[in-house]
Parts: structure tokens; sequence; C-alpha cells
């Protein structure tokens, strides 16, 4: 039989081994596994107890918020594990640089978070700058992407963890959007867009269930004649104090607040319910609807599209989905599932922005993409710029060639318009034809196109 003191000194190695273990575990829960650094969660928590802490001092904090720059480019031309690399070596950077009761985290993707005392928070961020900006050798080479820092400091900017961090996060897009600065701090100018926003936040909630978002309308136009055979729907914010407000200003922080997915609802449900008399009465052929990458991300987007589109009048043939060329590159899988369900009920399919990234030939050869949309940037230089011009010919041949319908988007003049024709472009829309107008308009429109005698209109006032 064990002797008891042996007993109790293996019993007592093997508690501490538990405790070990428990703290390692613990540990691993609080940390990232690439650099080592506090993760999203335990950084979140660390924050809001490094702010209780230092009001009961009377005590300033900063925070700044810090996005590497070119990291897709260094991860596109060197590979994802030299990325890797360079995220642990910021990583470290930032540990060694930390001072006593500093926070340093890895908030995910290329982006790092530092706490540290409020003091002097211009010259902190000048010497994070100069620090990580500084090269460092990836495989034998030396890489420099550099880094864009944005700052708040509690309790001057924000009392509490959420708001020092929405405020960094701004002064961080600051950087990001602005050019020329490395890093920026919250000021008065982003307080004061930072209560425009809330306000236009609350008001856009308000403005859903309240019909303010509407669908305006865009003539599709043969590239033969000028005929209007279809319409592109657009939103439109008809603001009770700001007036009519385009998509620009209200659709990113619909995505951004996860209200984007009831907006298309809303417009798709009104538009169809505008544009089913039209196309029964035979003034259009099609009806043109975007959908926001958010929705495509949905593995249920089209059951609830096909769902949606039964309960209007408008025909299936008669609609077109229209989705990116990005997102046919992010989930070639999920968009060929989506595709083929909406194409099973005679829903047709184009693909938007064709021409501003890889163009996806492999998926036009395999999928039931009836229509690509030559973008916007490739038309305004394709009568002026033989480069130009090539290219756009080019990728007419090969979209006749697979079969594929051509609509070139945002053609503005005649130049553009003769050459697109000539080229083979089956069908146009933009500023030379119509600008997007309300259905009522809209529907003038096509009422007058349609009386005996009356020519195609290339043109309409707004």
């Amino acid at each position: 039989m064990p002797h008891p003191d042996r007993q109790i000194a293996e019993l007592t190695a093997r508690v501490a081994e538990l405790e070990a273990e428990r703290a390692q575990t613990l540990r691993l829960a609080r940390t990232d596994s690439l650099t080592g650094l506090l993760n999203r969660g335990a950084f979140t928590a660390a924050l809001a107890e490094r702010l209780a802490a230092a009001r009961a001092r009377a005590e300033t904090v900063a925070l700044f918020v810090i996005d590497l720059d070119r990291f897709k480019h260094l991860n596109d031309t060197l590979g994802h594990q030299a990325g890797d690399l360079l995220l642990a070596e910021i990583g470290a950077r930032l540990d060694r640089s930390a001072k006593a009761g500093d926070l340093t985290a890895r908030l995910g993707g290329d982006e790092f978070a530092v706490v540290t005392s409020g003091a002097d928070v211009q010259r902190q961020a000048e010497a994070l700058a100069a620090a990580l900006g500084q090269p460092h050798s990836i495989y034998g080479r030396a890489v420099a992407p550099g880094a864009s820092i944005g700052v708040a400091v509690f309790p001057t900017d924000a009392a509490d963890a959420a708001d020092l961090q929405r405020f960094a996060d701004m002064a961080l897009y600051r950087v990001k959007t602005g050019g020329g600065r490395r890093w920026s701090v919250f000021d008065a100018e982003l307080r004061a867009e930072s209560e425009r926003r809330r306000t236009l936040e609350a008001e856009l909630r308000r403005a859903i269930p309240a019909g303010e978002i509407e669908p305006w309308f865009q003539p599709v136009v043969e590239a033969a004649d000028g005929r209007i055979v279809g319409v592109e729907v657009l939103a439109r914010w008809r603001h009770p104090e700001q007036g009519l407000l385009s998509p620009a200003a209200f659709v990113p922080m619909a995505e951004e607040l996860g209200l984007i997915g009831r907006i298309d609802e809303a417009v798709f449900e009104a538009a169809c319910a505008r544009a089913a008399p039209w196309v029964k009465r035979g003034l259009i052929e099609l009806v043109s609807c975007n959908v926001s990458p958010r929705d495509l991300v949905d593995p249920g987007f089209s059951r609830k599209l096909i769902g949606r589109l039964a309960q209007t009048d408008l025909p299936a043939s008669a609609l077109t989905v229209e989705i990116t060329e990005t997102f046919l590159l992010q989930d070639l899988g999920l968009a060929r599932r989506h595709i083929e369900r909406l194409a099973a009920k005679g829903v047709q399919i184009a693909l938007d922005d064709f021409g501003t990234g890889y163009s996806n030939l492999r998926a036009l050869m395999h999928l039931p993409i009836q229509t690509v949309k030559l973008d916007r940037s490739l038309i305004a230089d394709v009568a002026r710029n033989p480069r130009v011009s090539r290219l756009v010919g080019s990728m007419l041949h090969t979209a006749r060639a697979l079969g594929v319908s051509i609509v070139a988007e945002g053609v503005e003049d005649e130049g553009q318009a003769l050459f697109l024709r000539a080229a083979g472009c089956d069908r146009m829309q933009g500023y030379l034809f119509a600008r997007p107008m309300p259905a009522e308009a809209m529907e003038a429109r096509l009422l007058a196109e349609a009386l005996p005698g009356t020519a195609p209109r290339r043109r309409v006032a707004g």
C-alpha cells in the first residue's frame, strides 16, 4: 500500500497539473491563435474592465484601432501563409511596445487594437504608425504595408466601451477614405456625423414600414431603335424633411444595420404591383431588380424570392434578377443553387457590373445566365479610348459567342450609343434615354410611346 505522504504528493501534483491545464484552456479561449494577443471577445470584456477602473481613478484611456494597408495585395501576391506571417509579426511588435497595463488585441482579419494611457495621443499615434510602417521580412522580402489608425479617448469622447470602439472606428474610416494621413483622432466633426447617423438610423427604421422607400424605374431600350423593352427597379427614399434621397444616402447604412433585406422586400413588392400591369398590357417585357450581396449569402434567399413573386401578378418570365460578379467569385456553389432555383421557375438572371472584376467566363458557360450588364465605368470612355473600345468589343464578342444578351449601363451620349450599337450590344440604359423616374412618370412615358405613330424618344426630362 502506498505511503500516505506519497499519495498526498501525487494528488497534489495531479491537482497542480489540472490547474495548469485549466489555465491553459482559459488562456487559449481568450487569445488569438495566430498572434497570441487578446481575441475580440476577451478584448471587449477587458476594455470594459479597464474603463471601469479608469473611471474610479479619474484617468483617461485611449483606444487605438489599427487596420493594415494593402494587406489583401500581400495575400494575393505572396499567399495567405505570408499574410499570416505578417500578422504574427505585427502582433509581436504591438506586444513588445506595450507598457504595463496596456491591452493589445487582434480583433479579426488585419485589424488590431491597443488600449493605453490617454495622455498625448497624437504622439502615441505617430509612434505607432512609424513602428508599424517599418519593413517586415517575409520569405526574405522586405514588406511594408503600413497601417491606418483611428483613435478615441475615454471619457473625453465616449463614456462607455461600445461608443469608444464606435468612435475609434469612425476615425479609422476617415483615414481609410481621406487619403494622405496615417491616423485620425475622433473630433467635433465626427461627433456631428455620429449624431447625424443616429438620427438617420432612427428615421430609416421608421421609413420602411411607413412606405417612404419607394421604387423608381429607369427604362431599358433596344439598342437598334431606342424602343423601351423593360425597366430596372431602383430604390429612392422620399424623406419627409430632406426630400428625395438616392441609394447612396441610405443603402450603406441599411446594410450595416441589417435592414437591407427589409428594404429589398418592400421595394420588390411595390415594384411588382406597379409594373405587372405594364407587362400585362404589353408596354414592357421585363422588370429587372438588383439583389444585395447580403441577401445572396442567405441560403434561403431564392426560395423566399419565389414565394414573394408568387404573391404578385408579375409573371416569373418577366422578372430579371441582377446578381453581382463579385458574389459569383465569393461563393460559386451557393450562387449556382440560387440561380438554378430561380431559372427553374422561369426567372431570368443577369450578371451585373460585368467587367469590373475578374470576368467569370466559367459562370457564363455553366450557369443559366441570360444577360450580362456592362458596367458604366467601361462605357464612359468606350468611344474615345481605343484600348477601352477593343476591350469592350472583345467582351461583346465573347458574350455573343456564349449566347448571352448584353445590356450596357450608363450610356450618356450618342457617341457611346453608336459604338455599342455597331459592336452588337443588344440593349442600353442611361441618361441619354432617361433618368430614373417615379412610377407615375414611367407609366406616362410608356403610354405615350404606345400611341400609334409615336416614335421612341431618346431623352426624358428629370
